[in-house]
């Protein structure tokens, strides 16, 4: 007979594995995998009782952090730059617009107040960084278009949290000041911003110079390092999010060592969060009470599908060069999901009255709202004619271990056009004899480098060489940038 210990470790095991096996589905038919996540959950609730808010909301929170720091460490900001303007105005503007609107359906649908209306509105007002990195990470959208939405979740985190928190200060004491708030607003995303990069590049000078035994601790130092960035935004009262995805974005876009194995455990941890995480908000909905607003969410689902998105998004673009039919793919492409439902416990905690009533309809739109257009972002692109034709890149088979106590390291290359060593042989680089080519990936073959193999556009490069001559390494084959260099 199992004790509770051992049952409750059967389940997580279960648990894990269904969540791990759903993710098939889920690429299969284009739907986030949250909705299966929690799916679980929901079935789970009939004979598991639980109802700690406090609990989903600290999971969902660590989540968040996991996954802005996964997306970021694996956005190339020379991608972004061009988008980063839209991006920042789907970001604010764009949110902002979906929150007054939606916050005016709600108002009139839910027979409640205006400021409660405008709270809903908030909370579903951000599009998801989960949902839309897993859902367009396999599509062959525009690379624009995948850019510009991949920057927007990334980064429209914060408008949410920060208008859903003034929002319920001004519900809890009324004559809470309109302008201190947009004070607030400037002052928590610009220091959020400044925690980032300072954060990030000391997370860069650390990682690169210290020489662990172990390369398994690489990946945990980075994962700190995000960790911490949240908490010292949080002590500082500004953005923890923002500052989260500021800091893996300078990660991301500089030369770090084990920048490979760091990117690998955090994938990996990444999906186990959001399993933990869409399991535990599935458990605390109350099934029975989803039917009592069941209209209700549906029909602000819709307005947010077919309305308030598309209006945010319209003015948000006015002045871009984006073409209608993109701005109707980004419209319909904004995926809700983890950050709402986290959002929706703030009222729970914060005891607003009709709390649970406000996760049951944001639950309710975002469970719909994700698997409407989950299942149909494919399809429409295609109608649309915004497919590419060449489909992305599929990562490399090879797995690279790092050295352990050698002071080695193994140094992944791209090579990318104007490189000086394009079209030459091995043997005519004038390598040191400790600056070895290990292995060369071309389309799907690896090859094994000699000395008169030729180096080809687009090739990947596999160069073992001592920590001390990484910028001899990088002078000898003409790298000027680390856009090209992965470790």
């Amino acid at each position: 007979m199992l004790n509770f210990v051992d049952l409750v470790i059967l389940v997580s095991a279960m648990l894990l594995l269904t969540g791990v096996l759903t993710t098939k589905f889920s690429a299969k038919f284009g739907m986030p995998a949250l909705v299966l996540f929690i799916a679980i959950g929901m079935i789970l609730s009939r004979y598991i009782y639980y109802d700690d808010a406090e609990i989903t909301q600290l999971v969902g929170i660590f989540a968040l952090i996991v996954i802005l720091f996964q997306g970021g460490m694996q956005t190339e900001f020379k991608e972004i730059r061009p988008v980063l303007g839209p991006a920042l105005s789907l970001a604010t503007i764009g949110v902002l617009v979906t929150t007054i609107v939606i916050g005016l359906c709600a108002t009139f649908i839910l027979n409640i107040p205006l400021e409660q209306g405008l709270l809903i509105g908030a909370i579903v007002g951000s599009t998801d960084a989960a949902a839309v990195f897993s859902v367009l990470g396999g599509q062959n959208i525009k690379q624009r278009i995948t850019t510009t939405l991949e920057a927007e979740s990334g980064s429209n985190d914060p408008m949410a949290v920060f208008l859903t928190v003034s929002l319920i200060e001004w519900i809890q004491t009324p004559d809470h000041s309109i302008i201190r708030m947009i004070l607030s607003f400037v002052m928590e995303m610009g220091l959020g911003l400044v925690v980032g990069l300072l954060v990030g590049f000391l997370a860069v000078y650390i990682i690169n110079r210290i020489n662990f035994d172990s390369s398994g601790l690489y990946p945990v130092m980075a994962l700190g390092f995000a960790i911490m960035t949240y908490g010292v935004a949080a002590l500082l009262h500004c953005s923890g999010l923002l500052a989260v995805y500021v800091m893996a974005l300078v990660l991301g876009n500089t030369e770090l060592t084990y920048r490979r194995t760091i990117l690998s455990f955090n994938q990996g941890f990444a999906w186990m969060m959001q399993i933990a995480m869409f399991v535990l908000l599935g458990l605390l909905v109350f099934p029975n009470q989803l039917a009592g607003i069941a209209w209700q969410g549906l029909l602000l689902s819709l307005l947010l599908m077919f309305v308030a998105r598309p209006i945010g998004v319209l003015l948000s673009l006015m002045f871009t060069k984006f073409a209608f039919r993109e701005k109707m793919m980004i419209a319909w492409a904004g995926l809700r999901g983890a950050v709402p439902i986290v959002l929706a416990t703030y009222p729970l905690i914060a005891g607003i009255e009709g709390g649970q009533m406000f996760f049951n309809v944001v639950f309710f739109v975002v469970f719909t709202s994700a698997i409407i257009q989950g299942t149909t972002i494919s399809p429409l692109a295609m109608k649309l004619r915004l497919v590419e034709k060449d489909k992305p890149e599929a990562p490399s088979l090879l797995e690279l271990f790092a050295l352990g106590k050698v002071n080695s390291e193994i140094t992944h290359i791209r090579v990318q056009k104007n490189m000086p060593i394009i079209d030459k042989e091995i043997q005519n680089l004038n390598l040191p004899d400790d600056i070895l080519f290990t292995a060369i990936i071309r389309g799907e073959r690896i090859i094994t480098p000699k000395g008169n193999t030729i180096i080809e556009l687009g090739d990947t490069l596999y160069v073992m060489s001592p920590k001390t001559k990484r910028k001899q390494m990088k002078s000898i084959l003409g790298l000027s940038t680390p856009d090209s260099v992965r470790n």
